[in-house]
């Protein structure tokens, strides 16, 4: 057994903690003395995992999460992700006991806020290697904007439309009504114009990535939005989705009327496209995921096995399984069973 020395200028460097990860027959371990170097033991049983991913990551900065967590859990021997430095993040994980009931997710997002690194305790997570169910919501998850704050600045009401949109998406407001009276301020605005913010649309950094790896291995990839058709369906088909589910805006005479067709996809509907596409697919219950980062999402986050907050508002990173805060979209891939 080996204490490394924490003086050491090497205790800084990212490179230094992704060189002692190489090493196949030795485990990384932070002790009461510090960080040890000792013979690599295999692992008997499944056991809940902790996994931390930054980018440039050092053991400084592990000491410091590991110790600011010590109130909640234990980490044993730490190994690198298979992910690790794939995506320009460091990515380690190690098994964890619990030893503290209660306040572990908010313990996590607040030392994750601490050291800008995204980390998460995963159990029994969908296996990338088997075919699964990915439901994104889209707005500020699939891409970095709200589509209905964009439109409303063409009706010169931006502002006061964002602001009834974020009360909504912190659970506030309920979902339906503050969308029909969002909707109403956009009577008027030519769909013509539709078409610059469609151009325009900045995706979500890591998106792309994600749903490449994903079909790689076999997952369907679909999009369930309380936003609109008109964004939703053109993603569909610029990302390779499998499915789009969102509102449709009425139009006459070229114009957007203020009104939404059929039924709204709210929180139920988009709970429920996660079981209706896991039946249309055969998807086993235990390879399902849900991705959001509104209180609308929280239902179908529910439903999946695997329930992600992506930069999301605080009530949905409080009650989701993991949480992506720092890295881009392919950070889901680091809670996945590889």
């Amino acid at each position: 057994m080996t204490k490394i020395d924490s003086a050491a200028p090497s205790y800084h460097s990212a490179s230094f903690l992704s060189g002692l990860l190489q090493r196949e027959d030795e485990s990384l371990s932070f002790t009461a003395q510090g960080w040890m170097v000792q013979p690599r033991v295999e692992e008997k049983g499944s056991m809940p995992r902790i996994v931390v991913a930054a980018q440039a990551l050092t053991l400084h900065q592990l000491e410091g999460i590991f110790t600011a967590l010590q109130s909640w859990c234990v980490a044993g021997p730490l190994v690198k992700h298979p992910f690790s430095e794939r995506f320009g993040d460091t990515v380690v994980s190690a098994p964890v006991r619990q030893t503290r009931k209660g306040g572990l997710q908010q313990a996590l997002g607040s030392v994750a806020e601490t050291y800008h690194a995204d980390i998460a305790v995963v159990n029994d997570s969908p296996l990338l290697t088997e075919p699964g169910l990915l439901v994104m919501d889209m707005d500020s998850t699939v891409i970095q904007i709200e589509c209905i704050d964009e439109i409303a600045k063409l009706a010169g009401l931006g502002e006061q439309v964002a602001a009834v949109t974020a009360q909504a998406m912190r659970g506030e407001l309920a979902f339906s009504e503050s969308l029909i009276s969002r909707v109403a301020c956009l009577k008027g605005v030519p769909v013509a114009q539709l078409e610059q913010i469609r151009n325009q649309i900045p995706l979500m950094p890591g998106v792309a990535t994600l749903i490449a790896v994903l079909k790689q291995h076999n997952w369907r990839v679909a999009i369930a939005s309380g936003g609109f058709t008109y964004f939703a369906d053109y993603l569909c088909l610029r990302l390779g989705l499998d499915e789009a589910r969102s509102n449709t805006l009425e139009v006459q005479d070229g114009n957007l009327t203020g009104r939404v067709l059929g039924n709204i996809v709210d929180a139920k509907v988009k709970a429920l496209t996660v079981q209706e596409l896991q039946q249309k697919w055969q998807i086993a219950d235990s390879q399902t995921i849900a991705m959001g980062d509104g209180a609308n999402d929280l239902l179908m986050m529910e439903t999946a096995r695997l329930g992600v907050a992506c930069h999301a508002k605080p009530i949905v990173n409080e009650k989701a399984d993991v949480a992506i805060r720092y890295t881009g979209l392919q950070g889901l891939l680091y809670y996945l069973n590889c």
